[in-house]
C-alpha cells in the first residue's frame, strides 16, 4: 500500500463527520416537515408509554389485545391537540430553554388531569387504574428527555456548522502525513475549516481520507469558486523548492492565499500544530534551490575558535552570529553600537546555545563603536579573537545619501579602524562584508563600501614586519531577503494594507538570495581566503523587482490592479528612482572572475591603491568629513572609486540644511 493511501482519520473525525451527515438534512428540512415529524414522534411515544405501562403493572412483557388498545387510542386523541394547542411545536428544538420545558410541564399536566380521570378515577374494564397514572409519568420522561437531547445534539452541531461556515475554508495541498497531520490540528480550529485536499497522486484522486475529498490540483481555479476556497495551506515539507515553485506557479492564478508549513521538526515527532502555518518562506519567492554549505569550510573557519562579529544587532551581522554559534565556537564576541539590537541578538543567542547544548561557549555582547580604534583594540587584546567579520555598516541606499558624512565615516573610516586594531592584535582573518552595489557605484553607501574593499586590499599588501599577518578578504553579494530594508517584508505589509506596492521603477533588477545561505557563504569563502581576496557570491539570475511584487499579489489571493485588470485588488505604484539608485546592480568591476573550490563563490582581482598613496587619500577624504564639506569628500570619493561621479546634486541634509541656513 502507498506510504500516502488514506486510511488514517483524525481520532474526532469518528464521531463528528457521521453526526454532521446526519443532522445537516435534518436541519435543511422546512418548518412544516419539522413540526410534522415532532408530532409523529410524540405520537409513538403515547403508544410506547401505554405499552410501559401495561408492561410495568403486570410484571411482564406483554402483547397489547382488545380493549388494551383504548387508551391507546384515547392518548393520542388527547394528547396531540393538547400540545398542539399548547404551543409545543412552534419553539425551535435546537433553542428550547426554560420557557419550552416549562411548556411540556403544562401540557402534559393537563393530558394526564384527563387521562387519569378516565382511566383511573372512572376506570374502564379491562385496563387496570394503574396504567391511568404511569402513562403520563412515563410519557413526561419520554417528552422531555426527547427534548432535552434534541436541544444539546441539533443545537451543538447546528452551532458547529454554523460556525465552520463562518470560518475560512482552506484546501491542503499535500495529503501525505504532514497533510493529514494538519487536518487534525485544524479540526477544532477558530479560524480555518478543512474542506478538502488537493495532491497530485493519482492514486488518491476522487478518494476519501478523515471524511474529507481528495481533489486534483489542476481543478483549483473551479474548486476555489465552487467551494468558497481563499486559502491553501502547502503540506509539502519533504518537496525540493523545485516542485514548490512548480507548485506555487501552477496555484498563482487561483486567486487563492497561499501559506506553508515550515522545516518540520515538529513533524518527525509526530505533532503538527496550527501555529506552526505561515506566510510563504522567502526561500519560496526566490525560486531557486540553495547550496548545502561545505562542513569543512564552516569548521575551518570557527570550530573551537574565539570569533568576533560587528555590527551583531544587525540583520546579516545577527544571521552570522546565529550559524557561527551552530558551529561551536569556544566564544562568540558580538560587538554593536546599539544597545537594544545588541540586547536582543544576545538573549536570542543564548536560547540557541541552550538549545544546541553549547554549555561551555562563551557568548559576550559588548557596546561599541568600530570607529574607536582604542576601544577595539582593548577589546581584541582581552578577547583574542582569531576570526573577526565585519559587517558593522550603513547599508540603506536613500538614508545614507541623506545623511553621507556619516555614512562614510561609519563604512569606510570604521572598517579602517576595526582593520588596524586586527592587524595590530594578531586576528587571524578579517573578513568584509560587501555589496554588489560597490561595483561602479552611484551612490554614496557603493562607494564608501568600494573604498571599504580598498582599504583592505591595500593592508592585505603591505608587507608584515614582525607580527602575525592579518588575512583580509571580503566577501560581495546582493540583496538579501528578510534582512532589515528588504522589499519582501516591505511588500507584504503594503499588501496587508491594500496597496499600493511601490517600485521605483517598472524595469529595476536585483539579485538576491536568502539572509541564510548568503551568511553561509560568507564564512566558507572567509575559509578559503588567502589575503586580499575580492569574493562573489553566485547570486543567480536577477530577479525583476515588479516580477516579484506582482507574485506577493498573485500568492496572497489577489490580483494585481493594471491595465489590463482594472478591477484588481492591488496597485503597483512607480515611484521613480530614489537619489543613487541603480536600474541593475552588477558583482563584478573587471572580467572573467576565477573559480573556487565552492560552486557559488568565485574570487575577482579587483584593482586597488597601494598603502602609502591611499593612506594620503584617506587623510584628506577625513578632513572634508570633519569640515562637513561634502563637495570636496565627494570630489575625493570619485577620485578614488572607479564609476563614482561627484556631479550630482549633494543630497546630505545636514550639509544642505547648513547652506540653506547660511543663504537665509
Amino acid at each position: 500500500m502507498p506510504e500516502n493511501t488514506p486510511t488514517e482519520t483524525p481520532r474526532s473525525a469518528w464521531f463528528l463527520v457521521p453526526m454532521q451527515a446526519l443532522v445537516a438534512p435534518l436541519l435543511a428540512m422546512p418548518r412544516a416537515a419539522k413540526r410534522a415529524l415532532a408530532l409523529l414522534v410524540d405520537s409513538s411515544f403515547c403508544v410506547l408509554t401505554i405499552w410501559l405501562a401495561y408492561c410495568f403493572r403486570l410484571n411482564e412483557w406483554t402483547v397489547l389485545t382488545g380493549v388494551q388498545w383504548l387508551p391507546v387510542f384515547v392518548s393520542l386523541c388527547m394528547a396531540l391537540p393538547i400540545f398542539i394547542v399548547m404551543g409545543m411545536y412552534r419553539a425551535i428544538f435546537r433553542y428550547a430553554g426554560l420557557a419550552a420545558f416549562i411548556a411540556v410541564l403544562k401540557a402534559i399536566a393537563i393530558y394526564g388531569v384527563a387521562f387519569m380521570t378516565i382511566f383511573t378515577a372512572l376506570s374502564v374494564p379491562g385496563v387496570p387504574r394503574t396504567v391511568g397514572i404511569l402513562q403520563p409519568f412515563l410519557l413526561l420522561i419520554a417528552i422531555g428527555l426527547s427534548r432535552l437531547s434534541i436541544r444539546y445534539w441539533l443545537g451543538d452541531t447546528y452551532q458547529r456548522i454554523l460556525h465552520q461556515n463562518t470560518l475560512a475554508k482552506v484546501l491542503i495541498y499535500g495529503a501525505g502525513n504532514a497533510g493529514r497531520q494538519l487536518a487534525g490540528a485544524l479540526t477544532n480550529s477558530a479560524e480555518l475549516n478543512v474542506v478538502g485536499y488537493l495532491d497530485d497522486d493519482p492514486r488518491l484522486k476522487g478518494g476519501i481520507m478523515g471524511g474529507l475529498p481528495i481533489y486534483d490540483p489542476s481543478d483549483l481555479p473551479v474548486l476555489a469558486e465552487a467551494l468558497g476556497v481563499h486559502n491553501v495551506l502547502l503540506a509539502l515539507p519533504s518537496a525540493s523548492r523545485q516542485r514548490r515553485n512548480e507548485i506555487l506557479e501552477r496555484i498563482r492564478k487561483a486567486r487563492v492565499n497561499v501559506r506553508t508549513l515550515p522545516d518540520l521538526t515538529a513533524l518527525a515527532q509526530g505533532r503538527v500544530a496550527v501555529s506552526d502555518i505561515r506566510e510563504l518562506e522567502i526561500e519560496d519567492l526566490l525560486g531557486r534551490e540553495a547550496v548545502a554549505p561545505r562542513q569543512e569550510l564552516l569548521d575551518k573557519a570557527m570550530r573551537n575558535k574565539v570569533v568576533m562579529v560587528t555590527g551583531a544587532g544587525g540583520s546579516i551581522g545577527g544571521e552570522l552570529c546565529r550559524q557561527i554559534l551552530r558551529n561551536a565556537p569556544s566564544s562568540l564576541i558580538l560587538i554593536d553600537q546599539n544597545e537594544f539590537a545588541l540586547y536582543n541578538i544576545h538573549a536570542e543567542l543564548l536560547k540557541l546555545a541552550e538549545l544546541y547544548k553549547h554549555e561551555s561557549l562563551q557568548i559576550v555582547p559588548i557596546l561599541c563603536s568600530v570607529r574607536d580604534q582604542d576601544r577595539m583594540e582593548h577589546i581584541m587584546q582581552s578577547w583574542r579573537p582569531q576570526t573577526l567579520y565585519h559587517a558593522a555598516a550603513y547599508k540603506h541606499v536613500p538614508l545614507v545619501e541623506h545623511n553621507a558624512v556619516e555614512g562614510i565615516k561609519n563604512n569606510v573610516m570604521g572598517t579602517l579602524a576595526t582593520a588596524r586594531a586586527a592587524n595590530k592584535c594578531g586576528v587571524l582573518n578579517f573578513v568584509l562584508i560587501s555589496t554588489d552595489k560597490a561595483v561602479r557605484p552611484t551612490n554614496v553607501m557603493g562607494a564608501s563600501k568600494r573604498l571599504a574593499e580598498m582599504v583592505l586590499q591595500a593592508l592585505a599588501a603591505e608587507p608584515a614586519v614582525d607580527r602575525v599577518r592579518t588575512n583580509f578578504s571580503m566577501v560581495r553579494f546582493g540583496n538579501v531577503l528578510g534582512s532589515s530594508g528588504s522589499v519582501v517584508p516591505l511588500f507584504r505589509q503594503q499588501i496587508k494594507e491594500g496597496g499600493p506596492v511601490t517600485l521605483t521603477h517598472p524595469k529595476i533588477t536585483r539579485y538576491f538570495m536568502t539572509i541564510s545561505e548568503a551568511s553561509q557563504l560568507v564564512i566558507q569563502a572567509g575559509a578559503m581566503a588567502e589575503g586580499g581576496d575580492v569574493f562573489l557570491l553566485d547570486m543567480g539570475e536577477p530577479v525583476r523587482i515588479a516580477d516579484l511584487a506582482r507574485k506577493m499579489v498573485e500568492l496572497s489571493g489577489l490580483t494585481v490592479r493594471d491595465q489590463d485588470n482594472p478591477e484588481g485588488d492591488i496597485e503597483l505604484s512607480v515611484t521613480g528612482l530614489r537619489p543613487g539608485e541603480k536600474l541593475y546592480e552588477e558583482l563584478l568591476i573587471g572580467d572573467n572572475p576565477e573559480t573556487t573550490e565552492h560552486p557559488r563563490i568565485m574570487k575577482a582581482r579587483e584593482d586597488f591603491l597601494y598603502w602609502p598613496e591611499l593612506s594620503k587619500r584617506l587623510s584628506s577624504l577625513n578632513a572634508a568629513l570633519d569640515r562637513n564639506d561634502m563637495v570636496a569628500a565627494r570630489a575625493t570619493l570619485a577620485e578614488l572609486v572607479s564609476g563614482y561621479s561627484s556631479t550630482g546634486e549633494v543630497s546630505d541634509l545636514a550639509f544642505t540644511g547648513a547652506e540653506t541656513t547660511t543663504a537665509a
